[in-house]
């Protein structure tokens, strides 16, 4: 139906992935707890995004290619991880920053917001969503076993309308759950500083994991 083999089961199969922790729903919590909604939202627009470029890069078989080309994928993935690691170590220079200047008044140094302010959300989003290991994997390993070969574009087409449609609803839950997290930030230089530092920690566990990961 619709060119998709299965559909219950890819079904089933999204939901555990999308609500399992990854790089981009924790970069966008970080973003809306920080910045609140509209930041938050600008930083999901990045991951939609980037996710239909693997998307479209699965339907045009890359995804294959990966599959069959261990140095090609080697490359990949590498890449990813020093990304994933190129941010997790400025999310904790970021909280080293916080925790130095915690007892200080906000005037005499720059708060969370100010230092974010050339963060650039949608671009950071966007890059961390295509070095993603969780969507790596889920396009490569995943997705395509879905797609059925008497009609593959409308397959991959209501295959990615309905991992979009789940990122959207996850997606907006934690940004708005995270913008009622902005104002405890805000009050709350250690609060702020403590999560920043865990965020800093989780991203490298996620380079780690990509750089370990196999087809």
């Amino acid at each position: 139906m619709f060119g998709v083999i299965d559909l219950p089961t890819y079904l089933a199969g999204l939901v555990l992935i999308v609500l399992l922790p990854g790089p981009n729903s924790l970069y966008v919590l970080s973003v809306a707890a920080r910045r609140g909604t509209r930041a938050g939202y600008t930083a999901a627009a990045g991951v939609w995004c980037g996710d239909t470029v693997l998307m479209t890069l699965s339907a045009a078989g890359v995804a294959s290619l990966l599959q069959a080309n261990a140095v090609l994928f080697g490359i990949v993935k590498y890449a990813g991880a020093g990304y994933l690691t190129w941010l997790a170590f400025g999310m904790l220079r970021a909280a080293w920053a916080m925790w130095r200047s915690r007892k200080e008044r906000a005037a005499t140094e720059p708060g969370p917001a100010a230092e974010a302010a050339d963060e650039r959300p949608y671009r950071r989003a966007f890059v961390v969503s295509l070095f993603n290991p969780k969507a790596i994997l889920f396009f490569v390993a995943f997705f395509v076993q879905f797609v059925s070969e008497s009609n593959p574009v409308m397959g991959f087409v209501t295959l990615g309308v309905l991992a979009q449609a789940a990122s959207v609803l996850y997606l907006s839950a934690l940004i708005f759950g995270g913008s009622r997290l902005a104002a405890a930030f805000r009050r709350r230089r250690t609060l702020s500083a403590g999560a920043t530092t865990a965020a800093g920690v989780l991203f490298l566990g996620f380079a780690v994991k990509l750089s370990l990961a196999s087809v």
